[in-house]
């Protein structure tokens, strides 16, 4: 079977994860601070937190910007269920606007029409490796003083065009910028996230938070020639990534960029079979560089899961369009989240006629000629 994603892991991240085992120190340590340091370094940001997953890196972002019962968030149902998660965690509603059809991404013409009084902050999400259109989406916010996350999780080493310079999403352009290393990523520890920000009042509460408030971290405190009993002012979380983690995220991050020269060009490959086939392929437009962590064409008037049998069939795995969470029984009800009256079409006609295709590093052009050719056949 050729799967849809596969990480690309070697001896070197093997050798950081047994070098953290054999340290004896296995958890939060030395190694996450120097992948910390390096991800900030890499993305052009002030700071950059290491967390468990990008699931918790969006629930610290908005807790620590206040978000609290009855606030809403403006976002996007069409992502992962954790996008929506992360807002109803801190007790508030997800106000749901639709997507662009180019890029699956925030609609920024919706956004406007969807803030209240009660609206506090937007959470945007740059799907698939795709960069938002973040000018149009700052510009309403600084309008309306709305604080803005940016929920990066697939797009470690995507770029945009911001004042005609070339910037890495991260760096960040809003309030905070939150990242996933899950296998599905282009880079991963197993699973794991960050959160980004030129805000160090905010990277301060992200370390204390993640650490269940612990006044002093374990590092200082284990290192200090002097008893220190340590206290917990407030609640806090066990967010924490360890550093094996950390090791093997050390060593993804060297590769990230070769990494995704290689996904561009199978990317690229793929656009090029796939024109004279009845699909739309993605777009990217000229003022982003996706990272393209996946692929995903639109197969208008096909029904979706007998196609991705039959592409199963021949030993090729794929995925429908990226989820709609208001669709979802977890958020059935108006007192859960918001859905504007238009509804969402857009997103929901991605999520039934989408097909994410394979892409991974160490994926030949052989094996992109193979699932083009078979898409075809079924495609007649």
């Amino acid at each position: 079977m050729m799967p849809i994603a596969k990480p690309f892991l070697g001896e070197e991240e093997a050798r950081a994860a047994s070098e953290a085992i054999l340290s004896g120190w296995v958890t939060q340590g030395p190694r996450v601070k120097e992948f910390e340091d390096r991800f900030a370094s890499y993305v052009g940001a002030d700071c950059a937190c290491a967390v468990s997953s990008c699931t918790t890196a969006l629930h610290l972002a908005l807790y620590a910007l206040g978000i609290k019962a009855g606030d809403e968030v403006i976002t996007v149902s069409h992502s992962y269920i954790a996008t929506a998660n992360s807002v109803r965690y801190c007790g508030a509603i997800p106000v749901f606007v639709d997507i662009d059809p180019d890029t699956y991404n925030m609609d920024p013409l919706l956004l406007e029409a969807a803030i209240t009084p009660k609206t506090k902050a937007i959470l945007c999400v740059h799907q698939v490796g795709m960069p938002c259109d973040m000018p149009a989406l700052l510009e309403i916010a600084r309008k309306h003083d709305l604080k803005v996350v940016e929920d990066a999780a697939c797009c470690a080493g995507s770029e945009i065009m911001i004042d005609g310079q070339w910037e890495k999403i991260g760096r960040p352009h809003g309030d905070i910028a939150c990242f996933s290393f899950h296998p599905r990523k282009v880079i991963t520890t197993g699973d794991g996230g960050m959160l980004t920000t030129n805000n160090i009042e905010l990277d301060a509460t992200f370390r204390l938070l993640r650490q269940h408030a612990m006044s002093v971290p374990d590092t200082v405190r284990h290192s200090a020639r002097e008893v220190i009993f340590e206290e917990y002012p407030v609640l806090g979380f066990n967010y924490r990534m360890t550093d094996i983690q950390g090791g093997i995220g050390i060593e993804q991050l060297k590769r990230l960029d070769s990494l995704i020269e290689e996904r561009r060009k199978l990317a690229a490959l793929y656009t090029e079979l796939l024109q004279d086939l009845p699909v739309v392929t993605p777009l990217e437009p000229e003022w982003c560089r996706s990272n393209w962590q996946s692929y995903q064409i639109m197969c208008p008037g096909v029904a979706q899961k007998p196609l991705m049998q039959g592409m199963q069939d021949v030993g090729i795995a794929t995925r429908r369009g990226i989820m709609c969470a208001h669709r979802e029984k977890a958020y059935a009800g108006s007192e859960i989240c918001r859905v504007p009256a238009a509804g969402l079409p857009v997103s929901e006609q991605t999520q039934d006629h989408g097909l994410i295709l394979p892409l991974f590093p160490g994926m030949s052009e052989a094996d992109v000629h193979q699932v083009v050719q078979e898409l075809a056949k079924l495609l007649v």
